[in-house]
């Protein structure tokens, strides 16, 4: 495994060894101590081709999370909500997948979003807080003013993503 920084504070990429042979393949997902935080929560979440989750986030009881895709691509999203991080506001996005072995970990503060790209896709979840639905926050996916080209124009969103809230809203709201 190789860990890769970006220009976001405690964001990386982590590039997974897979090895291949005539049988499938094998791939490293996790190491505790190489990641260094305390996962607690995972989760599996199967998104057909269209789908759009996000940008989600707790306010109250954050999550780092490490993602990885099982199964198929996804576009990740990830939006820097820390009030005092040189890039507040600003978005940090790649393509996961099955093939090209690259996983995401996402620090507290950051809300996130995914776009799944193939027919089946399958995403792993690594969560260093559990799940508090009375903390989540849904920020709107193509808010203008966070500029986020998801290179689609009608995804399949949730009821709850329809009405999420506009990223001036969730400044003022001061979460």
């Amino acid at each position: 495994m190789k860990k890769v920084k970006t220009k976001f504070k405690d964001l990386f990429v982590v590039n997974a060894r897979i090895f291949k042979d005539n049988r499938g393949w094998l791939k490293e997902e996790f190491k505790k101590n190489f990641i260094k935080k305390n996962l607690v929560f995972t989760l599996v979440s199967s998104s057909k081709k269209n789908v759009l989750r996000g940008l989600h986030m707790q306010t109250k009881k954050p999550q780092d999370k490490f993602l990885s895709v099982l199964k198929g691509r996804v576009l990740d999203i990830a939006v820097d909500l820390r009030k005092n991080s040189k890039t507040y506001g600003k978005h940090f996005k790649i393509i996961l997948s099955e093939k090209n072995g690259k996983h995401l970990f996402v620090p507290k503060g950051f809300a996130h979003g995914i776009l799944g790209l193939d027919k089946e896709n399958i995403l792993h979840y690594a969560c260093s807080n559990y799940r508090d639905p009375k903390s989540e926050v849904s920020i709107k996916w193509n808010d203008t003013d966070l500029k986020i080209n998801w290179g689609v124009k009608k995804p399949i969103i949730s009821q709850k993503d329809k009405f999420a809230l506009s990223f001036k809203d969730f400044k003022q709201n001061k979460r």
